[in-house]
């Protein structure tokens, strides 16, 4: 894989993809959640990028991509994300994205339908508003101040623990935590702006119709805010399938690798 850069406006993009396009294969493209980075996939690419095209990237704000202006929405993001495809020369992703990356990927849907081959959510949950309560979405808007003024060394320790269950998806965690290091502020903003940007991109009451083959993905231990609670709901009121994963976290893809690239070979074999 490579890296390349896409210039915006507001900040430059980083992201990494195989270095040959081949659309006679499919195209998985990984989305990490909020405060991750392309590291939260590295198992993923590992196994799949002799199999397939492989896309991954440090999101707006994140990571390498910073600095980054922090006033852009969840369209924005999932517009220069298709830019960046459409640049690359892909035709028809599979999309998998972990928490705040799943947002992105239905952003995605709702501005480009028919783009996509295919939808995975990992820990990550619906974005249409039936699904969320009026007091959610008003805590989602105030979530700077909290992170700015929790203690680092707690905040870390929380942070890691939180959303994983096994000894390497929380030392990665903390890993990619440790890039906000001394600079408590940067990571405040970064968290208030994807909540808050989560919240409007909720409040707008979009469709947010999922029109390709989907499939949801979620530990068993999950305890990020409400996400079982909203995989749950999802998978009775849409009937998608959901697969539960055994002793991992919010992070499941990094608790349980083997598992969760299992069920992704699995469905990129089953959609054709």
């Amino acid at each position: 894989m490579i890296e390349r850069i896409y210039n915006t406006a507001y900040g430059d993009i980083h992201y990494w993809i195989s270095k040959q396009i081949d659309n006679d294969k499919y195209t998985l493209v990984f989305l990490p959640g909020l405060t991750a980075d392309h590291r939260l996939f590295d198992k993923q690419v590992e196994y799949f990028e002799d199999k397939v095209n492989v896309f991954v990237w440090d999101a707006p704000g994140h990571a390498a991509s910073w600095p980054f202006q922090l006033t852009f929405s969840l369209m924005h993001k999932a517009k220069w994300l298709h830019d960046i495809l459409k640049n690359e020369g892909v035709e028809e992703p599979v999309m998998v994205g972990q928490s705040m990356g799943g947002y992105v990927g239905q952003a995605f849907i709702e501005q480009f339908p028919g783009e996509l081959k295919g939808f995975i959510s990992i820990d990550s949950a619906p974005l249409q508003r039936k699904y969320v309560t009026a007091v959610e979405i008003w805590l989602l808007k105030r979530m700077e101040p909290v992170y700015r003024h929790y203690p680092w060394k707690s905040l870390l320790k929380s942070g890691c623990n939180g959303v994983a269950t096994s000894e390497y998806g929380r030392k990665l965690m903390h890993d990619m935590m440790m890039s906000y290091d001394g600079d408590q502020e940067r990571y405040a903003k970064l968290s208030g702006h994807g909540f808050a940007m989560l919240a409007e991109a909720m409040e707008a009451d979009l469709p947010y119709k999922i029109d390709c083959p989907v499939m949801l993905i979620c530990g068993e231990h999950d305890q990020a805010g409400s996400t079982k609670r909203y995989n749950k709901e999802w998978h009775k009121r849409s009937g998608i399938v959901i697969n539960w994963i055994a002793g991992a976290g919010h992070n499941s893809n990094t608790d349980k690798p083997k598992a969760v690239n299992a069920l992704i070979a699995e469905f990129i074999d089953n959609i054709g």
